[in-house]
């Protein structure tokens, strides 16, 4: 996938991060279901914020960390973005998953406190979504 720029208002972007949060303690509580519900939930948040997820996925083998390949929009900070992902995610997988999640929380968490954010012009965006893509698998 090549880099395309984006129109806005008056400027022109391609703003692409790869960001990494980790479940709390690293407790191994990522499922296929819960790594779906995360996606949706991450795409909705990027679309309010003219953002798109553009590869997002789950360690299904550590299942304690979700890999986000992010295309933001000019005006939105990294932790911002990153703050609301964390903070709507989390309230949003405990109200789901609660009895799942009893015997790892017993507290109102999930995320770890910090993330991962990494821009996304090291290595071509095939490389980081082929390694996105990767995540869980054998290597």
């Amino acid at each position: 996938m090549a880099r395309s720029l984006r129109a806005f208002a008056h400027s022109f972007c391609s703003i692409q991060i790869h960001m990494v949060f980790v479940t709390k303690y690293r407790h191994p509580v990522l499922t296929e279901q819960i790594e779906s519900d995360l996606i949706e939930l991450c795409r909705s948040i990027c679309a309010k914020n003219r953002s798109y997820l553009i590869e997002a996925k789950a360690d299904l083998e550590m299942k304690d960390h979700l890999h986000l390949l992010i295309d933001l929009a000019p005006d939105v900070a990294v932790s911002k973005i990153a703050n609301t992902m964390k903070t709507v995610t989390s309230r949003e997988i405990r109200k789901r998953y609660g009895a799942e999640l009893k015997p790892y929380y017993w507290k109102p968490v999930f995320w770890k406190r910090g993330y991962c954010a990494v821009s996304g012009g090291g290595a071509s965006l095939e490389v980081i979504k082929s390694y996105i893509q990767s995540q869980g698998k054998d290597d």
